[in-house]
């Protein structure tokens, strides 16, 4: 945890990102490391725990990464913490709680009260189209005899 957090605040000083800082551990080794890098790579999705996955599934060649563990500076947002699911983490450890990054100015409950939100009352309205031509790919993949499962 405290490599996760002295990255945080190595990444504010440096003037490269936000305050957000995260390592993946196995077998009690650091393999990966990530910092929040949205604004210098103009990528929405490069939070610190994205990057950290990243790094940490190219290094193992996998998308799982079983029998690893996640330190983070800050309690995962939604996008981080469905992240940190499809990589089948075993256990999250976090510093600071969201509560704590809102009063910052990184408040991500709004995302959390959408999920509750019929689709069309979103702030970013959501419109189902063409959903049987849509479900050809899912037909054709539930057919599909040599899939890698996910």
């Amino acid at each position: 945890m405290a490599r996760a957090i002295q990255l945080s605040l190595d990444n504010v000083i440096s003037g490269q990102g936000g305050p957000f800082g995260a390592v993946i551990v196995k077998s009690g080794a650091i393999i990966a490391e990530g910092v929040n890098r949205v604004t210098s790579t103009n990528d929405p999705t490069a939070h610190a725990e994205v990057v950290a996955i990243r790094e940490a599934c190219a290094k193992m060649g996998a998308f799982e990464l079983h029998g690893c563990e996640i330190y983070t500076s800050c309690e995962p947002c939604p996008m981080c913490l469905g992240a940190i699911y499809w990589a089948r983490l075993a256990r999250i450890y976090f510093g600071n709680v969201a509560a704590d990054a809102s009063k910052i100015g990184f408040d991500d409950s709004f995302i959390y009260q959408e999920f509750n939100q019929p689709f069309p009352q979103r702030s970013i309205p959501m419109v189902q189209i063409m959903h049987e031509q849509a479900l050809a790919a899912f037909r054709a993949w539930k057919e599909k005899p040599n899939k890698i499962p996910y």
